[in-house]
């Protein structure tokens, strides 16, 4: 299998740097080899230039034109079936991003009762094992 995810206009990105970490944006431009122009609308993330070591790609790509406005891509991403956040959240890299968030989110009573379940599965599976070996 090939790499999938170039670099193009119209692609989304994930921000992994600065204020906006997390966020969702689409790569409008490309200037140069190290910046691009992202633009963020829905989510709220400011036009800008961003070097590419700042943003991580996704699968999504939204058929945007190049330096569109940011009117035009709002209605864009309005107007797909799927809004880009939940196709995001349905891929396997965003439901990583949500379990971290939900694990973070937790407190010290959570953590134990995570804890404990890891505990019982742990046991569950060398009984199993322990069955299967005899």
């Amino acid at each position: 299998m090939g790499y999938k995810r170039f670099v193009e206009i119209g692609r989304v990105a994930m921000l992994n740097y600065g204020s906006d970490y997390g966020k969702l944006c689409v790569i409008m431009d490309v200037l140069d080899h190290n910046r691009c122009l992202v633009d963020g609308p829905t989510t709220g993330v400011p036009r800008s230039v961003i070097g590419f070591k700042r943003i991580m790609l996704t699968d999504i790509v939204v058929p945007v034109t190049r330096s569109c406005k940011s009117a035009s891509l709002k209605k864009k991403l309005e107007a797909l079936d799927t809004s880009v956040e939940d196709q995001f959240a349905a891929s396997g890299w965003g439901k990583k991003v949500a379990a971290k968030a939900t694990r973070a989110a937790l407190s010290d009573f959570g953590r134990f009762k995570v804890a404990i379940a890891k505990q019982k599965r742990n046991k569950a599976i060398k009984a199993k094992v322990a069955a299967k070996l005899g």
